[in-house]
Parts: structure tokens; C-alpha cells; sequence
């Protein structure tokens, strides 16, 4: 099923997380603008930081007002940083606008979202002309504050659908090859579970290593966002090889690994969109809901559980049947696509 075609150059606001140091954030952006170039052949695309909607500025509403379609997302714009939006300028919006691939964040120890927070959500839905999220547990919650089911449509994450470039000069081996990654971008919960985490993961990497040598498998850090420079040295696994390139040839070497443990969503996302089995430590819902809407709900390992040994009886089960989750993979990635593909032809016939 092909996206359709439309022959009119439109210009495109595209309204979005603007943060250049978290790989997540940058994916999502590509692979947004990727999915509307393929929609809109020749279609312009004016970047905006979702910050434009928190307050009113006239020459950035005229802006917005010119182009042919407002796009918000994808990403967890929903988010307390982010919220409230400003009414004033949501009213004042006169473009029709959708919201594609969009998800709700509360990371584990964080306060709900408060009444004025809520309220603007709400007005951002109903102005809405098309809505599209990345899981159910956001439709859920959109649902709770009032808004009608029937408008929000469940598409999964764009990131799951950016395209893959293999880069230059990164030589694979033909070992086993098991990905880490940390969250470190400025989770606060992070302190409170640090060694649950590091011995969790350090026991992984010693599991690995007493079943196939050190000639037998490869060890890779997956990093996502700077900050995590000043936690992954306290793996202390030998022989990590960091991976930090630009997101399409991240998700290549994604791509060519045997298992992913992450704590970043997009860490699990591109696992999931290069086809690779992914074990997520849950350190905010999102973690949890994502595995839901995959259909593995199995594939998350709760903070609380890490004492107890459950990350590496996961791994263990998961290794033995990646053959079982590659397979999966594949088909709920097509799924996700076929969604986005539905989605869109019904923002072509709005333009």
C-alpha cells in the first residue's frame, strides 16, 4: 500500500521537540519529515520548536497561519516540560492541523499533570483536525480528560520507521553482539536506582562473557544523548565499543545486533524498527506502553525488579528466542507502517 500522491506543493509547519543532543529527538524529527516527503513530494518543511506553543507571539502565529498544514510531532510532547500550552495561541491557529505520532510521558516518582496543564491539552485535541499517537495508554489518557475516542487514532511511533544508513568504517564481527544503553539525559530518578542499575547490567555483560569467551561476543554502548559519557565508564565491561552517529546509521548497527538492553525509549524504538530483540529497564510509563502496543509486554524489567535478578532472566529467555522476536518485530513494524499510511492519505484529502 502506497502513500498517495499529491501534486500541489504545500508548505508544512512542522512543530517539534527541537533538542539536537538526544538521538530519540532527532529520529523522530527525520523520520516524521521522511514519512510527509514521501506523502507531499516537493513539499516545504518549516521547522518549529514545540516551545512556539507555550507562548503567543504574533509573527510566529502569521507564520504558522501561512503554511498549507501544521504538523505536532511526533515524540512525547505531551509532557509536564512542555505544558501548559498557551490557549491564546491555539485558538489563533487557522491551519489545519494534525498531530502525528504524539505520546504522554511520566517518568517513575512524577507528579500528574496539574488542571491548567490538562486543560490546554484538552483545547490542542479538540482543535486538532486529525490526531495521531504513538500507543494506547496516551489515547487513554486523552480519553480520561474528556476527549472523544472515536478522533484520536493509535499509530505507534514514527522513529520505528526511519529509514536505515550503514555507515562508514564501523566493522562488525561476526560474534555475538549485545547493545547496552543508560538514561542520563536528566531523569532526577536516576540517583535513587544507579547501583540496582550498574550491577544489573554488569551482571549481563558477565553472563555473556562466561557462555561465549571473550572471543565470542561483542559488547556495545548505544548512546543516545552526551550526558550519558559520565555513566557508561561505570559499566566497567571491557572492551565496549560506544556507538554514537547520526540516527539513521545508529538504527543500521541496531540492525546487526543480536539483543538490545536499554533504558531510553528510542533505544527500544529503533531496536524494535532495525528488527532486534530490545529488553527495556521501565524508568517512565512510556517504557511500559511501548512494549504493550508491540505486543511484549514481557519485554520490561521494572527498577524495583532489578535487585532480584529479573533483568538477567530476561536476557536469558530473550536470547534463546530472538529468532521468536526478530519475526515479531517485523510484522508489528508493518503494521505500524500500514497505520501511518492510512493516516496520512486522510491528511491528503484535507490539503
Amino acid at each position: 500500500m502506497s502513500l498517495p500522491v499529491i501534486k500541489k506543493q504545500l508548505r508544512i509547519a512542522h512543530i517539534h521537540v527541537a533538542d539536537q543532543h538526544n538521538k530519540g529527538d532527532v529520529a523522530i524529527v527525520l523520520a516524521v519529515q521522511e514519512l510527509l516527503d514521501q506523502t507531499f513530494p516537493g513539499c516545504l518543511i518549516e521547522d518549529f520548536p514545540v516551545e512556539v506553543l507555550k507562548n503567543y507571539e504574533a509573527n510566529t502565529l502569521s507564520r504558522l497561519n501561512q503554511s498549507d498544514l501544521i504538523v505536532l510531532g511526533g515524540g512525547g510532547i505531551f509532557y509536564s516540560y512542555f505544558l501548559p500550552f498557551d490557549l491564546k495561541i491555539i485558538k489563533a491557529l487557522k491551519t489545519p492541523l494534525i498531530i502525528l505520532g504524539v505520546g504522554y510521558i511520566r517518568e517513575v516518582g512524577a507528579k500528574a499533570l496539574n488542571q491548567k496543564q490538562k486543560e490546554s491539552l484538552v483545547h490542542l485535541i479538540k482543535k486538532a483536525t486529525r490526531v495521531g499517537v504513538r500507543e494506547n495508554y496516551t489515547k487513554k489518557f486523552l480519553v480520561k480528560l474528556g476527549l472523544a475516542a472515536q478522533k484520536i487514532k493509535v499509530i505507534g511511533d514514527p522513529a520505528t520507521l526511519l529509514k536505515e544508513s550503514k555507515p562508514r568504517n564501523f566493522p562488525l564481527s561476526n560474534k555475538l553482539k549485545i547493545g547496552f544503553n543508560l538514561n542520563y539525559s536528566g531523569w532526577l530518578g536516576f540517583g535513587k536506582w544507579r547501583e540496582d542499575i550498574l550491577k544489573a547490567y554488569q551482571e549481563v555483560a558477565a553472563y555473556f562473557l562466561k557462555e561465549y569467551g571473550a572471543a565470542g561476543v561483542d559488547f556495545f554502548y548505544l548512546k543516545h544523548h552526551p550526558g550519558e559519557a559520565n555513566i557508561y565508564p561505570e559499566l566497567k565491561i571491557k572492551g565496549l565499543r560506544v556507538v554514537d552517529l547520526k540516527p539513521a546509521e545508529q538504527k543500521y548497527i541496531y540492525g546487526q545486533l543480536d539483543l538490545v538492553i536499554g533504558m531510553m525509549l528510542h533505544a527500544g524504538v529503533m531496536a524494535f524498527g532495525a528488527g532486534t530483540p530490545e529488553i527495556n529497564v521501565a524508568y517512565d510509563l512510556r517504557n511500559r506502553n511501548f512494549a504493550k502496543f508491540i505486543g511484549c509486554p514481557e519485554l520490561v524489567v521494572e527498577l524495583s525488579d532489578l535487585q532480584h535478578g529479573q533483568l538477567l532472566r530476561m536476557v536469558k529467555r530473550v536470547i534463546k528466542e530472538r529468532e521468536y522476536y526478530r519475526a515479531k518485530f517485523v510484522k508489528e513494524k508493518n503494521k505500524i507502517n500500514k497505520r501511518h499510511q492510512e493516516f496520512l492519505r486522510e491528511v491528503g484529502r484535507l490539503v
